[in-house]
This record gives structure tokens, sequence and C-alpha cells, in this order.
């Protein structure tokens, strides 16, 4: 080894002293200095998506809008099956004048945030006592996977039976459907922390409540934020199905009422209502993890 570190020198001085060679100095140099030429920067490959715009994500809803407003001017669409936007913007403004909407609006909210509220707790109570204990996994992860596998609409008729058809019945429509989705998302994060981080907390000698705010809060935020995002539509969808269940309020019952006149016009507004709210809430759901998780760098930007 020696030896060949010997050569080595000794043939970088040889070709050193060698004026003339590739890489000396030709403009302004001295002869026989040898130079380092620097390698040209190659071009680097932009592989992410991108630099996100203000307001990117509302991009695709003007274009459907204006593709629906597009084909009702032509007289594609026939107004009998799928009103105009025009038609749908003149009836939700009396439908505004006349407060209907607003009330139903109103008590829809209601029944979606009771329902998001208790879904939410219960999911991430769950996910704790399943993921923080043997115990806890053994007594309530089987039960709730094969929940996961029966659609909460599923159970409506058994609900409907047990409960009757009032609000408590509609909110805990809403609640279980939340609750599965808070569950498997929280408890998977919850469950693939990494183990060495565990063992840093064992060897420092953390006690349990440090462990949880140092070590599983910050590893499970990601996973709870994903189950709320899905928890939130899941409280829509089920808020659609409840209010037409004999109810006698809400945005569903509007448009169930609508259909009975086949008032295309209103039941379009009913479904813009739902869509407005879903894309707001999901939104909010959104800059909220941005902030909290800020630490993080993802393809999200």
């Amino acid at each position: 080894m020696t030896e060949l570190l010997t050569n080595t020198r000794t043939t970088s001085r040889a070709t050193a002293a060698v004026p003339g060679e590739a890489g000396d100095s030709v403009r302004g140099g001295v002869p026989g200095t040898k130079t380092t030429v620097p390698a040209p920067h190659a071009t680097r490959r932009r592989l992410g998506p991108g630099r996100g715009i203000p307001f990117g994500r509302l991009i695709g809803p003007v274009l459907v809008v204006s593709l629906w407003w597009f084909a009702s001017a032509i007289g594609y669409l026939d107004p009998r099956i799928l009103s105009g936007p025009g038609t749908v913007l003149s009836t939700a403004s009396d439908l505004i004048s006349t407060g209907r909407l607003q009330d139903n609006v109103l008590i829809s909210l209601q029944r979606a945030g009771l329902g998001l509220f208790f879904g939410v707790s219960a999911g991430v109570l769950l996910a704790v006592a399943a993921g923080l204990s043997r115990t806890g996994e053994y007594l309530l992860d089987g039960p709730l996977q094969i929940k996961r596998a029966i659609p909460s609409l599923a159970m409506l008729p058994l609900l409907i039976l047990w409960l009757g058809i009032g609000e408590q019945m509609k909110v805990t429509v809403i609640a279980l459907g939340v609750a599965v989705n808070m569950y498997i998302n929280t408890y998977a994060s919850l469950t693939g922390i990494d183990s060495k981080y565990v063992e840093l907390a064992e060897g420092l000698d953390l006690s349990r409540p440090q462990f949880i705010r140092k070590v599983v809060v910050p590893g499970s935020l990601p996973g709870f934020f994903v189950g709320l995002r899905l928890g939130v539509t899941a409280s829509w969808l089920g808020l659609i199905v409840v209010e037409q269940v004999n109810a006698t309020s809400g945005i569903g019952y509007m448009m169930f009422q609508a259909q009975q006149y086949a008032q295309s016009d209103v039941i379009i507004v009913g479904l813009v209502a739902y869509g407005i709210f879903g894309f707001a809430s999901d939104a909010a759901v959104r800059a909220v993890e941005r902030k909290v998780l800020s630490w993080r760098r993802t393809l999200a930007g």
C-alpha cells in the first residue's frame, strides 16, 4: 500500500511539471502549473410537481362550471333534466330571500357538526387505546376492523329500530362513519412510529406523559389529519342519506321534496351547497394541517 501511494505521488508530480498538457493554464497562466477546469453544471431535472399558485385548487371547479354554463348556453343540456347555471342562481336567490335555504343549511350544519365532533372524539380515543396498549389492541382492533367492513349506511335499519327516526339516529349514523375513518388512520399512524424513537425515549427515561407528548403526538399527527379529512367527507356523505329518511328539515329533505315535483334546479342548489361546504371544510383542514405540520417537507409544499 505504501509503494502504491509513493508511485502515485511521483506520477502526479511528473504530470504537473510537463507544460502544454491537457489542463494547463492557457490564458494568463503559468506554464507547467496544472489548473483544475470546473466541469460544466448539468441541468437538473425537476421531478416534483412544481411550485403551487394561490387558489390553484379553484381552477378545476371553475372549469367544470364554465363547461356546464357553455353546454347550457348552446342548448346541449335539456333544462328539464339539468337546469342551467343561470336558472340555479335565480332559484338560489329565491330560496335565500324566503329564508328556506338558510334554515335548512343551519340544521344540516348542526347535524354534520355534532356527528363530526362525536366521531372524531370516539375514533381518536379508540385509536390511542388500541395503539398504545396490547390489551386495547386485542379487545378493540378486531371489532373495529369488522365494523370497517360493514358500511354505516347498512346499519341504518337497525339504528332506526334502536333509536327511532329522530335527531339521535341521524347524528349517530354520521358519527359512526367518521369514527371508523379516524380510528383506522390514527391507529395506523400510531403503530407505524419507528421503534427506535420508543427505544430512545426509554433510554432517556421519559415518563408516560412525556413519551406521549414528545413521541406519540408528533408521530401520529399525519395520520390523524388524513383521518380527519376523510372523516369530514364521511360526515357529509352520511348527512345526505339521513336527511332523506323521514326528515322534516335539512338540505337533503329540501332536495327530496324537490324530486317529488321534478324541480331539478332546487336539487342542484342542494348539491352545490353540499359541494361548497365539503370543499370549504376540506380546505380548512388542509390549512390547519400545513400550519401544525410545518416542519415537514413534502411534495405538497
